[in-house]
């Protein structure tokens, strides 16, 4: 699991590094799969995460390296998306967002549950949307912050598309992904829980 999961990290890092759009988004994008690289590789031994748990930042990670490669405003599949459906914008960032919702929640759940910070089932899901809706809008100051520190230069970041909603839609969609992962996963995760020692 662990040479799989570091592989498919770096070949996709690697891909995404060769002739992206615009190396300074490139940047920008990659930069959490790297703090999540980081992250990983300092906890592993002393908190091991669930299996579950590291797919879905691997899968996490991939998004993001494919976000700064193409830019999310420019990722092919979705132009093809956009096209057939006549859609006004490119909506990949929305499954960013969704994710941003969706990992973190499942991160954040097992701290509670492992670390035995919350033990009413009620209160935990609520702290885990709480958790993932206040990291969304933390991300979406940052590109605030970026965007006026870089100016022009930070628009592919932002991916806004002319959309005027679409800070209170990343926030909404990370909302969303984090009670998704309470309602589909929450047992799945408890199987893989119970394996573990504290």
């Amino acid at each position: 699991m662990r040479i799989v999961w570091i592989s498919s990290f770096f070949v996709v890092l690697i891909w995404s590094g060769i002739h992206p759009k615009d190396y300074f988004t490139w940047f920008l994008e990659v930069a959490p799969a790297l703090i999540g690289l980081i992250a990983v590789s300092v906890t592993y031994k002393k908190f091991r995460l669930t299996n579950l748990s590291y797919v879905l930042i691997l899968i996490h990670c991939i998004i993001l390296m494919i976000g700064g490669h193409y830019t999310y405003a420019e990722v092919p599949l979705f132009d093809w998306i956009r096209d057939y459906f006549e859609l006004e914008r490119n909506n990949y960032d929305k499954v960013g967002h969704l994710a941003q919702g969706f990992i973190p929640a499942i991160i954040s759940r097992e701290i509670f549950i492992r670390k035995s910070i919350i033990n009413s089932t009620a209160w935990l899901n609520f702290f885990v949307v709480c958790f993932c809706l206040a990291l969304s809008a933390f991300y979406e100051l940052i590109e605030w912050w970026v965007a006026i520190y870089t100016g022009e230069s930070a628009e592919a970041f932002l991916g806004t598309q002319g959309y005027v909603w679409d800070t209170q839609s990343d926030m909404g969609l990370a909302l969303l992904g984090a009670v998704l992962l309470l309602i589909i996963l929450s047992r799945l995760h408890d199987k893989q829980l119970n394996r573990i020692k504290t």
